[in-house]
């Protein structure tokens, strides 16, 4: 008997000798910490380069290359009895009739070119509608289709109550 409890004892001190300390396996943590990375990567919303700055540049520096985005050509169109009412700027503005669209077209295209060149301004610098609520919205498809036919490119239109 004495021979068995020996024997259990002596099992007992090998078995708990071959008990490993407690460790962290590392390989697991450092791929969870990868996922965790990329999924910040992916769901980040990234924002985009503020690059708007209303700047007026000196007839000295005109032909040099524009460094921020100038303020935007404003252009108002306001309804009238016969037609609408086009203000470029806070210089020009021209009637546009129901009776003679195209013409009023074609003189609108000017004074805006004249605008342009007088202000210095490219094809590429913004302009801005602001439409009156009541003005047709076949005056304004063709002023906004005159404007984008003359090169104008980024043309947006201000929102209004």
């Amino acid at each position: 008997m004495r021979s068995k409890s020996i024997r259990r004892n002596i099992l007992k001190t090998i078995s708990t000798k071959r008990k490993r300390p407690f460790t962290l396996h590392m390989a697991p943590m450092i791929d969870m910490l990868f996922l965790l990375l990329i999924f910040f990567l992916v769901a980040a919303k990234f924002r985009p380069k503020e690059d708007y700055l209303p700047l007026q540049l000196s007839a000295a520096q005109a032909s040099q290359h524009r460094i921020g985005k100038p303020e935007p050509l404003t252009i108002q169109i306001r309804p009238t009895q016969t037609g609408c009412e086009v203000q470029i700027g806070q210089f020009h503005t021209v009637q546009i009739n129901d009776g003679s669209t195209e013409q009023d077209l074609a003189v609108l295209t000017e004074k805006i070119r004249d605008c342009m060149s007088a202000q210095k301004r490219f094809a590429t610098d913004p302009v801005e509608i602001i439409c009156d609520a009541s003005v047709k919205w076949e005056h304004l498809a063709r002023i906004y289709n005159m404007l984008y036919g003359a090169g104008l490119t980024d043309i947006t239109f201000q929102m209004t109550e």
